[in-house]
């Protein structure tokens, strides 16, 4: 028999993915306007998790005076530590470094991709099994986008291959961190998860830019640290306990379905506030990438 969640818990979560997915999809807009501010994929990757970090941190410690630290959480810590590496660390630089070469939406469509990539990692490491479901989205999927990377292709020129490649492994990095993640988010609790695996992402990401880079290079301006405390708080420390919570509460497949309004919200977004172009192929890659994903998260009624 199939548990039911109260409708309650239900509709908490629908709303948590529902508003976690539109802050999310602000992140590339507040990205894009910080590198017209002059600053780099590491400047802004560094600056966007040190203002999120203390954060987290102070999210832990609360968590930690409330008596509930999760059981067993000391044979957990290499596996948070590997999944907060490739989750959101690795995962975030690629996206960055992408987001220079490339628009706003094409971006979008490209990381949205990761639950194809999800179920494909799953038939290789879990056996499960490739259905005509998954295929026939695979296929809608990867079509869309080529749609939308052979138009940027004839308006950006070659750099939009190395961009597109670039987060393509950055979606590639997170369905390891979903795949991987999703029996944690279950023992330890969404909260307690979210803010191990970030605070972890972001001491990595301050190490990289230490190694790779000089603090006192640093320029910022007024209207880039605008630009990079509304990424680190409204579009990335909030947003990322609500999506983990959402998953919590009515599963990935659901989530994964609300989700599908993100590449909508940042194509639009990007189209009024960036000002980049929007046709018709783009419309219709949007179309199909956003069916395609939408198709495979959907799963029907079920009934007891």
């Amino acid at each position: 028999m199939i548990n039911r969640l109260p409708l309650s818990a239900f509709n908490i979560g629908l709303l948590l993915a529902i508003i976690g997915t539109g802050l999310f999809s602000l992140k590339s807009i507040f990205i894009k306007l910080a590198y017209a501010e002059g600053l780099d994929t590491d400047s802004v990757l560094m600056l966007r998790m040190a203002i999120a970090l203390p954060i987290y941190l102070a999210v832990l410690v609360w968590l930690a005076k409330q008596k509930t630290t999760p059981e067993n959480l000391s044979s957990k810590w290499l596996k948070i530590t590997f999944l907060g590496f490739i989750g959101y660390y690795l995962s975030s630089w690629f996206d960055l470094k992408g987001l220079e070469l490339i628009s706003a939406q094409l971006e979008r469509l490209t990381l949205f991709t990761y639950p194809i990539m999800v179920a494909l990692l799953g038939a290789l490491f879990f056996k499960t099994p490739l259905t005509r479901k998954t295929l026939f989205s695979l296929i809608i999927t990867y079509a869309g986008l080529w749609i939308v990377f052979y138009k940027e292709l004839s308006l950006e020129g070659d750099n939009v291959i190395l961009g597109t490649l670039l987060v393509a492994l950055a979606a590639l990095s997170f369905s390891f961190y979903v795949l991987f993640g999703k029996k944690e988010i279950q023992s330890m609790g969404s909260v307690w998860f979210t803010g191990l695996a970030m605070s972890i992402s972001s001491i990595f990401v301050l190490i990289h830019f230490s190694i790779f880079n000089h603090f006192t290079d640093l320029n910022v301006t007024s209207m880039a640290w605008l630009w990079l405390a509304l990424l680190a708080i409204f579009s990335t420390v909030i947003p990322s306990f609500m999506i983990s919570e959402a998953i919590h509460r009515i599963g990935p497949a659901q989530t994964g379905i609300v989700g599908s309004l993100g590449p909508i919200m940042t194509m639009g977004l990007a189209i009024w506030i960036l000002n980049e172009p929007f046709t018709a192929w783009h419309a219709t890659g949007m179309l199909l990438v956003v069916g395609g994903v939408s198709f495979l998260s959907y799963r029907g009624h079920k009934t007891p």
